[in-house]
């Protein structure tokens, strides 16, 4: 019981399957480690277990059908549910109760899944953070915006649990917490009950201790094939090292730990060089910026004018710079992003998968940042999946990230890759 916890979502799949274990001590033994562990860490907005064990045990009375049977899931609490409170990770919304489950959630429940709780999100899923703390070192932030479900999953209490990216908001987290991020191609996951921030932008992804768990569930809810991960140690993939044209921003650590990565991937059977992605790619984070402010500041409109007080300063001036952004500028940073898609798509036929960092470094210390975010926002730019594996280990004993940026649409080759190098850098 006390291990249960422990299990890939994986590995509890097959046991399900096989008639070896049921959801009930599945899901008792997660919500026995959020008793244990919640007050230190505070992954969670809201808890109800009674509720998780109550659809725990209609699992059991049902043959599995899916991967997902019985199997506990973590929701942002950006992602409305119809039977737990939605706040959105702001006081605007304290004790929202949504009428309907969002699509995702829907799916979850539709799969056999079962909706453990509500993960606690920075405001908005935006930068001004949430409670969450670090269960690495609680003295470090978790990242953010999806801050309770990387440190729920890097905690066990959770195998699984959703998280949204709009910057760097599934991968950042995942690389402070030492978990897998796995962003998909953008819009794989279905949107609809998710509070929009930035249309162009807003993608559903997962938080989860290992790569077949990420894949797993996606692939479950997007009616993907399953990928199988058989194959991994047949394969000889064509890396792009990308330092990417932010590299100066990597802190040391990263820089030597990405580098010296290279002749060890190459040892273990990768064909690794380097690419630049150079001239507009240069532009992608202010890209980022510009998309996002101009669609948040009409996206949030309802709480700008009816409950600014409510609203974070942090925050605020984010959605008042949006106010500022004119549609002649939106129109060219999307065309700017157009652009650097099918540059990005004649690169991807000589390459797999594109490494790069996850994160500027470790966690930083205290939880008053969530930390900076640049070595995302390309990549949700260009919308293709992106897949963060605990690879390192940075000078202060917290975990480094590396990222596996693939073509859009490619989702099943970015994941292969992302386990194969994992398994490499473990060796």
């Amino acid at each position: 019981m006390d291990t249960l916890n422990k299990l890939s979502a994986t590995e509890a799949a097959a046991a399900i399957a096989a008639g070896k274990l049921k959801s009930e001590p599945l899901v008792a033994a997660c919500i026995e480690r959020i008793r244990q562990r919640e007050n230190d860490v505070q992954a969670w907005a809201h808890i109800n277990p009674e509720l998780a064990l109550m659809q725990s045990r209609e699992c059991d009375r049902q043959q599995p059908r899916t991967r997902l049977h019985g199997i506990p899931v973590g929701v942002k609490d950006v992602i409305d549910t119809a039977d737990m409170p939605t706040e959105y990770g702001s006081p605007i919304y304290r004790d929202n109760q949504p009428k309907c489950d969002a699509a995702c959630v829907a799916q979850v429940r539709d799969l056999g899944g079962v909706v453990l709780g509500k993960t606690v999100s920075t405001e908005f899923a935006t930068r001004h953070p949430g409670k969450t703390c670090n269960p690495r070192n609680l003295a470090h932030t978790p990242g953010g915006s999806s801050s309770g479900s990387a440190a729920a999953v890097a905690d066990c209490m959770v195998p699984l649990a959703f998280g949204t990216q709009t910057t760097s908001s599934i991968i950042r987290p995942a690389a402070y917490c030492g978990v897998v991020g796995y962003k998909p191609t953008f819009n794989v996951i279905n949107r609809a009950g998710l509070k929009f921030l930035s249309d162009s932008l807003d993608t559903i992804g997962v938080l989860a201790r290992t790569v077949p768990d990420a894949a797993l569930i996606v692939e479950e809810l997007s009616g993907s094939p399953a990928t199988s991960f058989d194959v991994v140690p047949d394969l000889k993939p064509r890396i792009g090292f990308c330092r990417t044209p932010y590299w100066h921003q990597a802190d040391r650590a990263t820089q030597k730990a990405l580098e010296r990565a290279v002749p060890r991937l190459q040892q273990s059977g990768a064909r690794v060089t380097e690419v630049e992605l150079d001239g507009e790619f240069a532009r992608l984070v202010e890209v980022q910026v510009t998309i996002s402010s101009f669609e948040i500041y009409r996206a949030l409109g309802y709480e700008r004018t009816r409950f600014p007080d409510l609203i974070s300063e942090t925050l605020m001036g984010r959605i008042l710079g949006g106010g500022r952004v004119t549609r002649a500028q939106y129109e060219e940073a999307h065309a700017v992003a157009r652009r650097c898609r099918a540059r990005l798509d004649d690169t991807y036929r000589d390459y797999d998968a594109l490494l790069a960092p996850s994160a500027i470094g470790e966690a930083p210390k205290g939880l008053a940042s969530t930390g900076d975010p640049v070595f995302g926002s390309s990549w949700t730019v260009l919308h293709g999946p992106a897949v963060t594996v605990p690879a390192f280990t940075g000078p202060g004993g917290l975990p480094l990230g590396a990222q596996l940026a693939g073509p859009r649409g490619h989702d099943s080759r970015t994941l292969l890759c992302a386990e194969w190098v994992r398994r490499a850098l473990a060796e």
